[in-house]
């Protein structure tokens, strides 16, 4: 059987898993596949190419029936899911975050979180934005998060906030929370407004 784009792709996240983005390589795609490294140029012009081929599979179903009726609690599902997606594979969120996906499932996903929006009375620029907010702070908080995983978690941050010399960050470090919190409540700023996150 001969090799297709789904298995180059396979390769590349299950090496993605293994040992990181920043270790990735197209040779070591080839590698894994037992081919040679034109064959996976053939289906991957590029590395930048194969990262958003694996960064809009890695979103595959998230968009996927059921999703509950009330147009906030499908936008808050949605998210939750795109989250999820991004934890599943190692540097996830590093990976999605370093490239501009117009493919398939990256933007059934959006499509289907700006209908959310749509649904509950915001206009079109509205909706538009509420994505965007939605998506870019999964991103940058899932970043950090896979980062923190590298390092400790956040016992170091919460260490330096020391008062005498950052007494903003001193005086809110007990409300931190961890990394899920901060997900509760800023999914529930974009979608719902302040007072319902409180």
């Amino acid at each position: 059987m001969g090799l297709d784009r789904t298995a180059v792709v396979t390769a590349a996240l299950e090496l993605l898993d293994e040992a990181g983005l920043d270790k990735l390589t197209m040779r070591k795609v080839a590698e894994r596949l037992g081919v040679q490294l034109n064959t996976v140029y053939w289906h991957a012009s590029s590395k930048p190419r194969l990262l958003e081929l694996m960064a809009d599979t890695m979103l595959e179903g998230c968009a996927d029936a059921p999703l509950p009726d009330p147009w906030d609690d499908r936008a808050c599902t949605l998210a939750h899911r795109y989250r999820a997606a991004l934890l599943s594979r190692r540097d996830g969120a590093r990976v999605v975050a370093g490239t501009y996906v117009a493919e398939e499932h990256t933007l059934r996903f959006a499509d289907t979180l700006t209908g959310a929006f749509l649904s509950g009375g915001h206009s079109p620029a509205e909706a538009g934005w509420r994505t965007w907010s939605l998506v870019y702070f999964t991103l940058g908080l899932t970043q950090e998060e896979q980062a923190a995983q590298g390092i400790g978690g956040m016992e170091p941050l919460l260490r330096a906030a020391a008062a005498e010399r950052f007494p903003a960050l001193a005086a809110v470090v007990e409300h931190f929370g961890d990394f899920e919190h901060r997900f509760q409540h800023g999914v529930g700023l974009i979608v719902r407004g302040r007072e319902a996150s409180a």
